[in-house]
């Protein structure tokens, strides 16, 4: 009888594409791009990334209750 090995590496990025960094947390992109304080960073030319661990700080602030955006701010990005 044969046997067969799989081996899967899996790498988590940690920078995101909008849509991406929306789907990590669960939120459609339009609410994501409206709520989200996460500045993106340019890596590369015309390419806005979201770094996973300043995602993960943001939803820990509200899970504690430490991020009072104001309607104001959250307008002001948009």
């Amino acid at each position: 009888m044969a046997t067969t090995n799989l081996n899967i590496s899996v790498i988590d990025k940690r920078m995101m594409k909008q849509s991406e960094a929306a789907s990590y947390t669960g939120l459609p992109v339009k609410y994501f791009k409206a709520t989200c304080p996460v500045r993106p960073v340019e890596l590369k030319q015309g390419t806005l990334l979201w770094d996973r661990k300043d995602i993960d700080l943001w939803i820990d602030g509200v899970k504690s209750g430490s991020v009072t955006e104001t309607r104001d701010e959250i307008l002001g990005r948009l």
